[in-house]
């Protein structure tokens, strides 16, 4: 890596923190040098190597930043370890690309950026669900072609999804905020697939349910499927919302297709390799009324083959959580993981981080995954 391609920040700050990629906005900058830290910020909108990540590391590094395009593993974590390092965390909510128990076995605080990006994301996949449905990307294709000559009786026809079902692998945050956003939009019933019931979800479509009743029309509803099989059998539309773990890896096949609609959507703005793509892309072939919508790719940011080629299938580049508010956000969740841990802060560690997102944010870093094994006591106890 360059030194050309790193920008240096309050270069006479004790704590040296390195944020693997510029990031949106100027106030996670201010809280890090705020708190005596030099920021170094490397420029280069390629992904880092993990050479490049541990000579950026060097002899004297308190704390990282990184991103989900970066795999932090045993290497990496020794070497922030060696720096002096106390704190990494990881500019998005995922954690698939850290070796948790590599940073917890060296003491390192590994953190994440929930909360701020479950709208935004759930918003994103809500958007991804209608463009496959109203082949929206087809459409505009055609006119910037020069192709429409007036309308006809069947030109695009895609699929109604008013009070249709919406199929959710996955009911966390994201899963449920897309839940409702199809529930009380567009009057779908919901199915989900979670390791564990979700009463708060069943409650709130329950409610709406109840208003359309008193108001003289059909209600909603919400279970839990109890296969993954049964949702994808039942679904108008299948939206991916789990971890990846190896038990998630590729749990969309070929198998898992054919069990859908001839004509069902599937989403995924989760994470890339929970769809075989390969399998995806033979299916689509076969079933031209069968579409999928992707944010996420296996292999990203390269596509599988065919991918490109499929007329049935929308993709945008990895953008579920991208609005300006959502980025910004995120930023400062992990400058404040960050300089909690510097600081010896507790853990917040709640479902609502909108206190840190005021001019006035709790004594305590934001969200670090691995504060139970590390001791790292929780705010408030």
């Amino acid at each position: 890596m360059n030194r050309s391609e790193w920008k240096i920040h309050h270069a006479e700050g004790d704590h040296r923190i390195i944020v693997t990629k510029a990031l949106p906005g100027t106030r996670w900058l201010e809280i890090l040098t705020g708190a005596g830290c030099r920021v170094d910020v490397c420029t280069s909108e390629t992904a880092l190597k993990e050479g490049e990540i541990l000579q950026a590391v060097g002899r004297r590094c308190v704390g990282a930043i990184g991103q989900l395009t970066e795999t932090w593993g045993e290497a990496l974590f020794d070497a922030l370890s060696q720096a002096g390092g106390r704190v990494y965390s990881n500019y998005a909510v995922g954690i698939n690309n850290l070796d948790l128990e590599s940073a917890t076995k060296r003491a390192i605080a590994a953190g994440n950026t929930p909360g701020v990006l479950t709208e935004t994301t759930a918003e994103l996949t809500v958007a991804l669900t209608f463009a496959a449905a109203r082949r929206i990307v087809e459409g505009d294709r055609f006119m910037r072609e020069g192709r429409f000559e007036g309308w006809l009786p069947s030109l695009f026809l895609g699929e109604l999804l008013w009070r249709k079902t919406v199929g959710i692998i996955g009911a966390g945050r994201i899963g449920s905020a897309y839940a409702r956003m199809m529930a009380e939009g567009h009057k779908m019933d919901v199915i989900y697939f979670n390791r564990s019931p979700k009463p708060d979800l069943e409650q709130t479509v329950r409610d709406y349910g109840a208003y359309l009743a008193s108001q003289g029309e059909a209600p909603v509803t919400c279970r839990r499927a109890g296969t993954l099989e049964e949702l994808l059998k039942q679904s108008d539309v299948v939206s991916l919302h789990v971890v990846l773990d190896e038990s998630t890896r590729h749990m969309i096949g070929r198998e898992q297709l054919e069990l859908m609609k001839e004509n069902a959507i599937l989403v995924n703005a989760g994470r890339g390799p929970l769809v075989d793509e390969t399998a995806l892309v033979s299916h689509c072939r076969e079933h031209p009324g069968f579409k999928a919508a992707l944010d996420v790719f296996e292999d990203e940011p390269d596509l599988k083959p065919g991918l490109s080629d499929l007329f049935n299938l929308v993709m945008v580049p990895h953008i579920g959580s991208a609005t300006r508010w959502t980025r910004e956000g995120m930023a400062v969740l992990a400058a404040l993981n960050v300089t909690g841990m510097i600081r010896r802060m507790p853990a917040w560690n709640r479902p609502d981080i909108s206190p840190f997102l005021g001019v006035s944010p709790p004594k305590a870093a934001p969200s670090i995954v691995n504060a139970e094994p590390l001791g790292i006591p929780l705010y408030g106890e």
